[in-house]
């Protein structure tokens, strides 16, 4: 198993230079070591399951665009982890990191080492004009606070993302992230004491701590979306696309949860 992601990780299409390091600090070396971790959530603790993966281009600028769930950015780790072991040739998707991360010297680090980045416009049009894929989430951590109650809704979406889009000439593909409101059950947040802690919020789980269940996961993608445009439209205009783009995504959702349903009554 090490070994198969130390291979897969030299099948990167990313330009590393003698030291196994590329021009954005992405290391080999840090990539190994985290998906030799990532991968035992990935496939066995979660097990996930990634339905139409064939939608996410084998190559070239592309963005993912999803919804957030689960309390914590356990979503785009599992996205982050498909895009690694379910394509071929694999791909790295590059999130961009809430800027709280770097408030912790040992997780930033980390973090730049394996390609996420602190989530500022310029680093993302770089990324994407580099041809790199681009994992994004609209609705930014007002999506990971959802409770429980309300994991299979969509929050507002803000539009930087598709003004990007269209700026990058850069297609969208939307997924469904599907259980993570499930393994991570949230009841309340405590935004005062995440706030201290130099969070945005600390999620609160009827166990009290935010810490996982093994509940099935699942990532639905859909097809690409394209979009002309030079992101210089009119607010009403790039509106029009984002509102495309979350229903896509809230039907994403729908379909993985009907497929739940039925394995379950099944």
């Amino acid at each position: 198993m090490a070994d198969d992601i130390a291979a897969r990780v030299d099948r990167l299409e990313l330009p590393f230079d003698a030291r196994g390091v590329d021009n954005y600090g992405v290391s080999k070396w840090h990539l190994t070591q985290a998906f030799r971790v990532v991968s035992l959530l990935y496939r066995n603790y979660f097990q996930v399951r990634a339905n139409g993966i064939a939608n996410v281009p084998a190559r070239g600028r592309v963005m993912l665009v999803g919804n957030h769930s689960g309390g914590v950015a356990l979503d785009g780790l599992m996205v982050i982890a498909s895009c690694f072991f379910d394509m071929d040739p694999p791909r790295l998707a590059h999130a961009m990191a809430d800027r709280f991360i770097n408030r912790f010297p040992f997780a930033s680090v980390w973090a730049s080492r394996c390609g996420q980045f602190t989530g500022l416009p310029e680093h993302a049009q770089r990324l994407l004009e580099d041809d790199r894929l681009l994992l994004v989430f609209p609705e930014g951590a007002r999506g990971t606070a959802k409770l429980w109650k309300e994991r299979w809704s969509l929050v507002d979406f803000g539009t930087g993302f598709v003004r990007l889009a269209l700026r990058t000439k850069a297609p969208i593909v939307p997924f469904g992230f599907i259980g993570g409101g499930d393994a991570i059950p949230t009841v309340a947040n405590l935004y005062k004491i995440g706030r201290l802690a130099g969070v945005p919020y600390v999620p609160v789980t009827p166990w009290l701590l935010p810490l996982p269940r093994p509940v099935r996961l699942e990532i639905q993608y859909g097809a690409p979306l394209r979009f002309e445009g030079t992101g210089s439209e009119e607010d009403e205009v790039v509106e029009r696309y984002v509102a495309q783009v979350k229903s896509s995504i809230a039907a994403l959702i729908e379909q993985g949860r009907e497929s739940r349903r039925s394995r379950l009554s099944s």
